[in-house]
C-alpha cells in the first residue's frame, strides 16, 4: 500500500469523524482502539488493515457504499457488491407485496436519492394534475412534492411539509456526504413557493402530517408517513433503499381511501 493511499484514508476517516462529531478518543473507546493508533491513522503515520477501516466505518455508521470508498482510498478492494437488476428480482418482489398489501393507502419504494424504483395503484390517484415532465422516469419524489409544477399547489400545509422534507435532504446530505444529495437539496430549495390562497392548519399532532387538498371540490386528505428500510444489508443497493408508507392522519381520510 502506498503513503498517498493511507494518507487519503486517514484523512477521509477523520472527516467522517468530524461529521459524526466524536472526538478520538469517543471512537477510539467504542472501536476498541487505542487513540494513539487513531491519530496516527488519521493522519498517514500508521497503515490501518481492511479490518481497522470495516470496524471504524461501523462505529461512524458509513453507509455501505461510501465504505467502499474507503477500502479504495486504503488501498484495498471494496467488499460490498452493487447487486444487479436480475439479482434484486426476489427482493423487489417483495417489497412489492407490502405495496399491494399497503393498500388502499399509498406506498412508495425509493432509493436514497428519492427516486421511485416502484409504488402501489393508491399512489397514482393522488397525482392528478402533476406536470408529465415530473413524471418522466426516473421520477423524484421530492422534486414532484416541491415543484409549483408537481403536488405543491395541492399541500395544504406545504410551508411545514416543504420544512420536513428540505429537512430530510439535509440530513440524509449530512450522514451520507453524498453531494448528489446536497445538489437537490440546493435545487428544491429554490423553487418558488406557489400561492395556495392561505395555508390550512394542520390539527395538532405528534408528527408532521402531509394535507393534500382535492383538485376540485372535496376535503383534504391528512396523512402521516412511515419510512422502513432492510436491516442489516451487505449490498449496496439494498442499503439504500426505503419504504415510505402514507397512513390516514384522521378517520376521514381513511374512509375515503376505503371506499
Amino acid at each position: 500500500m502506498t503513503t498517498a493511499a493511507t494518507g487519503d484514508v486517514g484523512r477521509l476517516l477523520r472527516s467522517w469523524r468530524q461529521r459524526r462529531r466524536l472526538s478520538q478518543l469517543e471512537l477510539a473507546s467504542r472501536a476498541e482502539v487505542s487513540s494513539r493508533h487513531l491519530s496516527f491513522v488519521e493522519t498517514g503515520r500508521a497503515q490501518p488493515s481492511s479490518e481497522m477501516i470495516v470496524r471504524l466505518a461501523d462505529q461512524l455508521e458509513v453507509p455501505l457504499r461510501e465504505r467502499n470508498s474507503l477500502l479504495l482510498a486504503g488501498g484495498y478492494a471494496p467488499q460490498y457488491a452493487a447487486a444487479e437488476p436480475a439479482d434484486l428480482a426476489p427482493v423487489l418482489a417483495s417489497f412489492r407485496q407490502l405495496l399491494d398489501a399497503h393498500a388502499p393507502y399509498p406506498a412508495l419504494l425509493l432509493d436514497r436519492y428519492w427516486d421511485l424504483i416502484d409504488s402501489n395503484a393508491p399512489v397514482s390517484g393522488l397525482l392528478e394534475g402533476v406536470a408529465p415532465h415530473l413524471l418522466e422516469p426516473p421520477v423524484n419524489v421530492i422534486r414532484l412534492s416541491l415543484h409549483p409544477d408537481g403536488l405543491a399547489p395541492r399541500i395544504g400545509n406545504l410551508a411545514q411539509w416543504r420544512a420536513h422534507l428540505l429537512h430530510q435532504l439535509d440530513a440524509r446530505a449530512e450522514r451520507t456526504g453524498d453531494p448528489r444529495l446536497a445538489q437537490l437539496h440546493d435545487e428544491v430549495a429554490a423553487y418558488p413557493v406557489p400561492t395556495t390562497g392561505g395555508e390550512r392548519s394542520a390539527p395538532v399532532s405528534p408528527v408532521i402530517p402531509l394535507v393534500l387538498l382535492p383538485l376540485g371540490a372535496g376535503p383534504a386528505l391528512r396523512f402521516f408517513s412511515v419510512a422502513s428500510v432492510v436491516e442489516a444489508p451487505s449490498d449496496v443497493t439494498i442499503d439504500e433503499l426505503h419504504l415510505e408508507t402514507f397512513l390516514p392522519a384522521d378517520q376521514e381520510t381513511a374512509e375515503i381511501l376505503r371506499a
